[in-house]
């Protein structure tokens, strides 16, 4: 096996690069980003690189390259440029925080999202479903991991309103400093070979399952601000880091927003119990927030849809709505500005002559 295909190559990222062997570039994979540096995983071994000003200067922010990406990049001595971004087969993305609304990529071409709650403070189940919404939105396999189930005394409890939220997706009760449980939960998810990603709000336990996960203390492990009880940064950037059994991980800064943007690139919030039910709707095109003859609003009142589930869907709905709204005047205002400025270069060009 190539260093390349354990760091993920596939066929996928190969039929691509064959279109690019005339201009004698090398693959690479985006392990880190560090300011303007970027450091690769080539073939040969590692190399820092920084972005070709064509690159810069031709792509919005979002398409710059990640950590997770692979890329193409020329060699320079002991250093690369990178000239450009092989097609992702996707992208964790979220509304950046603020209240602007622009997208922001977070890592490219993941396989399985392990999104961590505590459940000694850190739990909530609306912060849960707008993750796992925005994860499978992303087309990324989520992997729900409650953590410190050895601090309280019925965890099943727990797993049971996860399980309930309707995603299908496996929810996994762990601690972190118990060996015997990590290894149980991770020989089913962790394979060779393929890369997922650590998402969670700081000070539920994300840098402490990555240490124990590597067999060694990576980073110090964050406190717990005595001054509002919430976990403290100790991630401060995405690193893309091979474990001992083959797979990869990548470590993301703890996130207390995470908004969704609605990646599917279709209307509405897609959530499984409700499409499921949507087809049941007196009318195709109900939004299943005052119609009559609505299957969504009549589960919810005969108790078969959870109330909880439909309040956060009708919640996570009006902010994408928001979000894709915003980015349409955003594009809007980018193209009459683009068609106004190229009136102003005519007319400075016709008034020379």
């Amino acid at each position: 096996m190539s260093a390349l295909q354990s760091y993920g190559w596939n066929e996928h990222f190969m039929r691509h690069f064959e279109i690019n062997t005339s201009q004698n570039l090398e693959a690479a994979r985006v392990l880190s980003i560090q300011g303007f540096k970027h450091l690769l995983i080539t073939g040969t071994g590692s190399v820092e690189a920084q972005l070709a000003g064509a690159l810069i200067n031709s792509r919005e922010p979002e398409a710059y390259p990640k950590v997770g990406d692979w890329v193409l990049v020329k060699r320079y001595d002991e250093e690369g440029i990178i000239i450009d971004t092989l097609p992702r087969i996707n992208e964790l993305s979220r509304k950046a925080p603020g209240t602007q609304s622009t997208r922001q990529v977070l890592a490219a071409n993941i396989d399985a999202a392990f999104i961590v709650q505590g459940l000694d403070r850190d739990y909530n189940l609306m912060r849960l479903q707008r993750y796992l919404q925005q994860v499978v939105q992303c087309n990324i396999q989520p992997v729900v991991i409650l953590n410190k189930a050895d601090l309280i005394p019925d965890p099943e409890t727990y797993r049971h309103e996860v399980q309930e939220l309707g995603y299908h997706c496996p929810v996994v009760l762990t601690s972190a400093l118990n060996q015997t449980q990590q290894e149980e939960w991770t020989s089913q998810y962790l394979l060779p070979r393929h890369t997922y990603i650590l998402l969670g709000s700081s000070g539920v336990g994300k840098s402490t399952l990555l240490n124990s996960l590597l067999g060694y203390r990576l980073q110090e492990e964050g406190a717990t601000s005595t001054a509002n009880s919430k976990g403290k940064h100790t991630t401060t950037a995405r690193h893309l880091i091979m474990l001992p059994n083959g797979s990869m991980i990548i470590d993301a800064p703890g996130m207390r927003e995470f908004g969704i943007t609605g990646e599917s690139g279709s209307e509405g919030v897609h959530h499984p119990l409700i499409d499921e039910l949507a087809p049941q709707c007196r009318f195709g095109d109900c939004t299943h927030q005052h119609e009559p003859d609505c299957a969504i609003i009549a589960a919810v009142h005969n108790g078969t849809l959870p109330e909880l589930v439909y309040r956060s869907y009708l919640k996570l709905l009006r902010e994408q709505y928001h979000f894709q709204a915003s980015e349409a005047d955003k594009k809007r205002n980018e193209k009459q500005f683009t068609k106004m400025a190229k009136q102003v270069f005519r007319h400075r060009k016709n008034s020379k002559y």
